[in-house]
């Protein structure tokens, strides 16, 4: 098992970088996070920045019912191949910023998941080379507009409004993802108790399947799916999503 090292990208005043955390203390680098980086000689406590979300996605490929308690709770069929979906990149957010009930949203829900960040371009990978093509893992909240989910029939609007892509707090690597927790707290209420060893569709059976659909780019998201317990939102409200060994994901519902 490779090194576990954890990456951010923060902001330090006007100036935004990626950096390795140790401890409470960032690394700063310079260069592509993807590609050639290097340190650049300035550290920073965790506490004196703000923590954005850890990747810039040009997409993110998300996977519905994948699992099978959630699918029961959805009063839906398990699928044969993984049912996709995008996410476009003006939905992403980072910790501790702010989740938007649109006036038109009549429920909001959570859906706590884990997420996978691609690290190079991928395109008709093959399930067992699939990991060569990870760059790392964190944390992610498909909000979804439930309401309009169902009223429309196919899910691209209830998906895809601003602020419905959580992210963060860090990109972890190193680590073996097949048998993590992942919960969500609602006001500091567990709501969702799951395991991903309870996927249907596993981490690099998604790579495969998703490259050979699209071509997959550095930075870019895939959401694996959320486990049985998703439910509403409401303004004040304070929705948290762990993922054991990656970190806590912590966002607050606000008007607009």
């Amino acid at each position: 098992m490779a090194k576990v090292e954890k990456l951010v990208r923060f902001a330090a005043g006007r100036d935004i970088f990626y950096g390795r955390l140790e401890g409470e203390t960032i690394v700063a680098f310079e260069g592509d996070i993807f590609g050639e980086h290097w340190e650049n000689g300035r550290c920073f406590s965790l506490n004196e920045v703000r923590l954005l979300a850890p990747c810039r996605p040009s997409k993110a490929v998300c996977v519905g019912l994948n699992y099978s308690n959630h699918i029961k709770e959805m009063a839906e069929k398990v699928p044969e191949e993984p049912v996709i979906f995008i996410k476009p990149s003006t939905c992403v957010i980072g910790p501790n910023e702010n989740i938007i009930y649109w006036p038109v949203v009549k429920r909001l829900d959570y859906e706590a998941e884990l997420a996978v960040v691609i690290g190079r371009e991928a395109r008709n990978v093959k399930e067992e080379e699939a990991w060569e093509y990870i760059f790392g893992y964190t944390v992610g909240n498909d909000v979804t507009a439930r309401d309009l989910q169902q009223k429309d029939g196919q899910w691209t609007r209830a998906k895809s409004f601003d602020t419905f892509l959580p992210l963060g707090p860090y990109i972890v690597r190193g680590i073996d993802v097949s048998d993590l927790r992942v919960q969500s707290f609602l006001n500091g209420e567990l709501k969702q108790d799951g395991r991903t060893s309870q996927l249907i569709f596993s981490v690099p059976f998604l790579v495969s399947f998703i490259s050979q659909v699209m071509t997959l780019l550095p930075g870019d998201v895939i959401m694996t799916g959320t486990p049985e317990g998703v439910g509403p939102m409401q303004v004040g409200d304070t929705i948290e999503i762990r993922v054991e060994k990656i970190g806590s994901l912590v966002n607050r519902i606000i008007a607009r």
